[in-house]
């Protein structure tokens, strides 16, 4: 049995998105992970390990994922044929499968397709025949294009990975494997491509693939979960919330953590709605090692427990009362750093003079977690 790499390239910057793509979620998991679980799916068909390829400045601890097979992250490169190097030179097995993350549909037919064709002289790509009547336009004139043996090229491209690290090194300017491939002058098979591969490029596309999951992939029993904590505010003391520091804030939270009430409502809800204990008998405050502990780590952990009881966390709503200070302007900043894991909504509110809340004493944090089974 030949053996094989399974490189996903998720280093794009998310230019036309305004943010990386490969990170946001598709049904209840992040896009490059719908090609890992595919990879993982080859595990005894001859897919030895999975590379994952994440933008030079994204952080590899955010990565959450129980992989069967050896995973590694790498960062990759200003380019495209950069990051495909990198890729290639951290892979192990003789024979490579290379897969843009913004494929998510790819099956496994295909990617037996595409190894069985492979061999030590040659590479295989999946195609599909130009189905559209084509044009050029050049100015003001418009030209007709004969789309007879036309074909549109996917990914996954399977290769022997000695050779095709020559052969990118020698056109890093390629649009994809395959160019570089035939630059060098390899023999290149084709195989049926799929015309559920479609690349997702525009925020259009986005939408068809949220839908094809619904449809396709659909969710089945799901659970709700609530989760509620309340600090007081005090001087000389940082104000965290979602792992982002309030630093125009002159009262902080007062807890044995960073006190970050609201990923600890968020924490609550998400194993409520797992049936698990809640973050006070998991993260004692009696143990010395939570003191001033970084809650998002803890939320890390939380995901890992939550996800080997066979749950997947789907969305979650939270709502922060507060009279000081004015936070709405933080919204974004943190509801970012949340939708590292899962889609969220934060709303903060004012009690208006009402409680504690109100009088600027302390803040309360309700949040409402749904999770589906795996």
């Amino acid at each position: 049995m030949k053996n094989f790499s399974f490189i996903i390239v998720a280093g794009g910057k998310g230019s036309r998105f305004g943010t990386k793509k490969q990170f946001m979620k598709l049904g209840d998991k992040s896009l490059w992970q719908w090609s890992a679980d595919s990879a993982a799916e080859l595990k005894d068909s001859g897919v030895n390990e999975i590379i994952l390829v994440i933008p030079k400045d994204s952080d590899k601890n955010e990565i959450l994922w129980n992989s069967p097979l050896p995973f590694k992250i790498i960062h990759g490169g200003d380019t495209r044929s950069e990051s495909v190097l990198n890729g290639l030179n951290t892979a192990s097995c003789e024979y490579v499968l290379i897969h843009d993350a913004a494929r998510p549909f790819a099956d496994k037919n295909l990617f037996l397709r595409l190894m069985n064709a492979t061999d030590e002289n040659s590479g295989a790509i999946p195609v599909l025949p130009v189905a559209d009547a084509l044009k050029k336009i050049d100015g003001e004139n418009i030209s007709i294009v004969n789309r007879d043996g036309l074909f549109v090229t996917q990914t996954p491209q399977s290769f022997p990975r000695e050779k095709l690290i020559e052969a990118v090194k020698l056109n890093l300017s390629a649009k994809d494997e395959a160019e570089s491939w035939l630059s060098a002058g390899h023999k290149l098979k084709s195989v049926e491509g799929n015309k559920m591969n479609f690349k997702i490029t525009w925020t259009e596309d986005m939408a068809t693939a949220r839908a094809l999951a619904e449809k396709n992939f659909p969710r089945s029993q799901t659970r709700t979960g609530l989760g509620y904590d309340v600090h007081q505010l005090v001087p000389e003391r940082k104000l965290i919330l979602g792992g982002i520091e309030i630093k125009d804030s002159p009262l902080g939270l007062l807890g044995h953590s960073d006190a970050d009430l609201l990923t600890h409502a968020v924490m609550d809800s998400i194993l409520g709605a797992a049936g698990l204990d809640d973050i006070g008998n998991i993260f004692p405050a009696s143990d010395e090692k939570f003191r001033i502990a970084d809650s998002i780590e803890l939320l890390k952990e939380v995901l890992k427990l939550v996800k080997n009881s066979g749950w997947r966390v789907d969305f979650v709503d939270a709502v922060v009362e507060a009279q000081v200070p004015r936070l709405n302007k933080y919204r974004e900043e943190i509801k970012k750093n949340f939708e590292k894991f899962f889609d969220i909504n934060i709303k903060f509110k004012s009690a208006e003079n009402l409680n504690d809340s109100g009088r600027g004493l302390s803040m309360t944090c309700w949040a409402c977690a749904t999770l589906s089974r795996e």
